[in-house]
């Protein structure tokens, strides 16, 4: 403010200025009280007694604690609050207990792959259709013959040799949500997790039925079952618990179908491949010389080939799989591309044959000297 003569000159932008660094400040000590404020915990309510709540910490422990007045009658079991650090009390409501965000375990799609694109497997293509397509397509067939279809199937084998393209090729031919999960993901650090998960896919099955869920690497979560007692150990089984019960649940499946994959068959437990579970066994084995000759057929198919002797390369890939021939074109290419060259000579696949032979020797004796 300044005064000119008897006239009073009012400095706006000062008054301005003022009011700003007030509300700064205001806020600046609201930061800080926040600071100074003691730390809560995350709570999940059980139950809801007369008495208060039973809450159940991180850590699995459960209390009996009072609810503050303005939350009573407005609380339930599942519901995640915020207990005072000593004593326990519930001071506030964080939300609804916490779920998983499914879709960042599983990888959810809609699978193009067709049967053309699977050789030397067409015995094992029978068996899932009649497993997976018939009773997803023509249920009525099941209803007249008065059968009830199996739940899912057990593809096991070799690495490489086709479990999972037959399970996306099913999912695709049955135009199915494909929902891949591998069972190491199932299992999860704090107790209890892992078997959450495994109810929440099943819940995500069946909200976007027809739907088959693709678990690799069942034996991750269905060994067989030992009494080493440890806390890992233990929740492993939980898991399998929960996924047993999931197969045999109370309510139908419908149209949700399983397929499990391994490559450890003799570790399974047999509770999961007992009948009315994963019963069908299909074993998808290494391809014999039809089978590879069929393979290399599909993979090589939109090569440039020049002068390839196909039968004298098949003498080489005795105990090669379908993944191990689909390398091989593609090492195959890439010698010719180093070269500058546009088609592929018998020269470059002799040379595959040898990159991959001596790096599988090499890794197997890389393991040894570890073991």
């Amino acid at each position: 403010m300044v005064f000119c003569g008897r006239k009073k000159v009012i400095n706006y932008s000062a008054i301005e200025e003022n009011v700003r660094l007030n509300k700064t400040i205001i806020k600046l000590k609201s930061e800080i009280d926040k600071f100074r404020l003691p730390p809560l915990i995350l709570c999940e309510v059980t139950s809801i007694t007369d008495k208060g709540a039973v809450v159940k910490l991180p850590n699995g422990n459960k209390f009996l604690v009072t609810i503050s007045a303005p939350l009573i009658g407005k609380l339930k079991p599942g519901d995640s609050v915020l207990s005072e650090q000593k004593s326990l009390n519930i001071v506030a409501k964080a939300g609804q207990k916490r779920k998983f965000d499914v879709e960042k375990f599983v990888r959810i799609e809609k699978p193009e792959v067709n049967w053309e694109t699977i050789g030397g497997l067409s015995d094992q293509i029978r068996e899932i259709k009649e497993v997976i397509e018939l009773p997803l397509k023509n249920p009525q067939l099941f209803k007249d013959v008065g059968i009830i279809p199996p739940k899912g199937v057990l593809l096991y084998g070799y690495s490489g040799t086709g479990k999972t393209i037959l399970a996306k090729a099913i999912a695709a031919s049955t135009n199915s949500t494909f929902i891949e999960v591998v069972g190491s993901e199932l299992v999860q650090k704090f107790i209890g997790d892992g078997a959450k998960l495994v109810k929440d896919i099943f819940k995500l099955a069946k909200e976007r039925s027809p739907s088959i869920i693709f678990i690799d690497e069942l034996d991750a979560i269905a060994s067989e079952r030992t009494n080493n007692g440890t806390s890992g150990e233990k929740e492993v089984q939980r898991t399998l618990m929960q996924l047993l019960a999931e197969i045999d649940g109370f309510s139908s499946l419908g149209d949700v179908k399983i397929i499990g994959a391994t490559n450890r068959f003799d570790i399974l437990d047999p509770a999961i491949v007992r009948p009315g579970r994963l019963d069908r066994l299909i074993e998808v084995p290494l391809p014999n010389k039809e089978a590879r000759a069929e393979i290399f057929k599909i993979h090589s198919k939109n090569m440039k080939l020049n002068k390839v002797n196909y039968s004298e390369i098949d003498k080489l890939l005795d105990g090669f799989s379908g993944a191990d021939i689909k390398a091989l074109c593609t090492e195959a290419g890439y010698f010719a591309i180093r070269q500058k060259r546009k088609h592929v000579k018998h020269e470059d696949f002799s040379l595959a044959v040898d990159k991959l032979t001596n790096t599988e020797i090499e890794s197997n004796h890389n393991i040894g000297m570890v073991g």
